[in-house]
């Protein structure tokens, strides 16, 4: 006799009853940690904190309050906000009601922060005030879904408009929808290789899965805390760190912005356990003379993320944090990071590589015609896992394009080692990653081919000791016309957010090309590889 799920409606349970039962919902994630640790404080926020407890009964009632504006099941709420509590409330409270958290990126300019609230047709805008200038910028272009803006963080707003009467508005009882392990939670749109930001659906399911897989690989328990100074409304911050510490009971220790004397106070207050910072960021701390011959002894990892760092600086951080590995991970929007993390073991053997798959991540490299390839050969990294996401918004060719052959494509060139270490290589797609935020090498491109006096743009990635890598241009002008650096420097900043903007521009009498007239910008790549070294 074979083994057969029962028929709920033969037992007239709702469907509404098999669901609270059986889900998988990040909306539960702070309920099952306030059951469990409800006194505990679970945010940091300045002066502000919030136990488990009080946290739950926030997003129950922010819950409330959304459904209570006539949203509907899967409407998007897009949230400008900096590190700060009303941005984890609104992003649980979105999950529980059922509907879809659009965290803004603040690294993006007014335009294309408009384009990304067209395109996911947000309904309603919950912002800091602090960021009304951008926000409203935003808001002069024509965005006929946006409904409702909710503006946080100062006195004497408009109750119309002000974020905590609609709080107040929402009911104080626990929150039940109907919420599906597929459905999506989390829109986040990263830059691709169109001038346009792509928008990523990652599902309750994903985030689930990467957030226990986080907590196991970086050994959260309900006396870990973390310090978060990278940006939220990243995926690597949200993701990797946030969600995994409110899962287990943890705590949240939130910075905005990077200020060393800030950052070495909380973690002695805190006695903080995980740091996730970039190189610079590390760099900045190392070269302050207040902190030298300063140890962190609270701290047992601290995490670097973009790329790796030179071994005098790896060690120096040891230094600085004695109980703690230091150690590289990584992953990307579209597969909820972290997909791979170097083990403790191999933080000086393999300093250089990405580290070996998370738990539940498989990590293969693949050649051009589809086919695994055996460890040592190089090819594109792929994954699969339950942690990858749904697809583009409104880009089913490039979500197709991903997915080929039953895998996510990276667009990552490496070759695996005998333990399973990725060595990176080189990018199919020509997207810099610089100071942790990808940029589109064709929109930089595009930007500088609108100046008068650019007649062809090649935009690259250079090494950088700071940014990992840094934007680097190099232009051919047009006869008869004449331009320096700085006044194309210029022309940049003004139609590009400041993360775009090259680092230096380069001129150029001509690119070297392909037999079919392609730039062949792997040559111009290698030929300024030294640039910054040099600088």
């Amino acid at each position: 006799m074979s083994a057969t799920a029962p028929d709920a409606d033969s037992h007239l349970i709702s469907p509404l009853e098999t669901n609270l039962i059986e889900r998988v919902c990040v909306g539960d994630i702070v309920l099952r940690s306030a059951d469990v640790y409800p006194n505990s404080v679970a945010i940091v926020d300045g002066d502000r904190q919030v136990t488990y407890a009080q946290l739950n009964a926030m997003v129950d009632q922010l819950g409330h309050a959304l459904l209570g504006l006539g949203l509907q099941h899967q409407d998007i709420v897009a949230l400008a906000a900096r590190n700060n509590l009303e941005m984890l409330l609104c992003y649980f409270a979105c999950a529980r009601a059922g509907l879809i958290c659009m965290p803004i990126n603040l690294s993006l300019r007014a335009h294309e922060i408009a384009f990304c609230l067209r395109d996911a047709k947000a309904r309603v805008l919950v912002a800091d005030q602090m960021l009304r200038g951008l926000i409203e910028a935003a808001c002069q272009e024509s965005l006929p879904e946006l409904q409702r803006t909710f503006w946080f963080g100062a006195d004497g707003i408009d109750a119309a408009q002000d974020f905590n009467a609609l709080v107040a508005q929402g009911a104080s009882q626990p929150l039940e929808v109907l919420v599906g392990d597929r459905d999506i939670v989390q829109l986040l749109y990263t830059s691709g290789t169109t001038a346009n930001p792509k928008g990523v659906l990652t599902s309750h399911l994903a985030v689930t899965i990467a957030s226990l897989s986080n907590a196991i690989m970086n050994r959260c328990t309900e006396h870990s805390a973390a310090l978060v100074g990278l940006p939220l409304f990243h995926c690597a911050m949200l993701n990797s760190v946030a969600v995994p510490y409110l899962t287990v009971g943890g705590k949240l220790v939130l910075t905005q912005g990077f200020e060393p004397a800030t950052c070495a106070r909380l973690i002695d207050a805190h006695q903080i356990d995980l740091l996730v910072w970039l190189p610079m960021m590390y760099g900045l701390w190392l070269n302050d003379p207040a902190y030298q011959g300063r140890t962190f002894a609270s701290v047992k990892r601290a995490m670097y993320a973009m790329a790796p760092m030179p071994p005098e600086r790896q060690k120096a951080i040891a230094a600085m944090f004695p109980n703690a590995d230091v150690i590289l991970g990584s992953g990307q929007t579209e597969f909820t990071p972290a997909t791979c993390v170097q083990r403790p073991e191999h933080q000086w053997s393999k300093a250089a590589t990405w580290g070996t798959a998370t738990v539940m991540t498989r990590v293969a490299i693949m050649g051009e015609d589809g086919q695994l390839l055996p460890r040592g050969e190089t090819g594109e990294i792929v994954y699969r896992g339950p942690q990858g996401m749904r697809g583009y918004l409104n880009l089913p060719d490039e979500s197709r394009n991903s997915f080929r052959h039953g895998w996510f494509h990276s667009g990552d060139v490496a070759h695996m080692d005998e333990d399973g270490a990725i060595w990176f290589k080189d990018r199919y797609k020509d997207v810099i990653k610089s100071g942790g935020e990808n940029v589109a090498s064709i929109e930089v491109e595009r930007c500088l081919l609108q100046h008068p006096a650019v007649v062809d743009a090649a935009v690259v990635g250079a090494p950088h000791e700071r940014w990992g890598e840094a934007v680097i241009a190099s232009v051919v002008l047009a006869a008869g016309h004449s331009a320096d650096e700085a006044e194309l420097l210029a022309h940049c900043r003004g139609l590009l957010g400041g993360f775009k903007v090259p680092k230096a521009i380069v001129i150029a009498t001509e690119f070297p090309r392909t037999g079919t007239g392609k730039i062949q910008k792997h040559l111009i790549r290698r030929e300024l590889s030294e640039f910054f070294k040099n600088t």
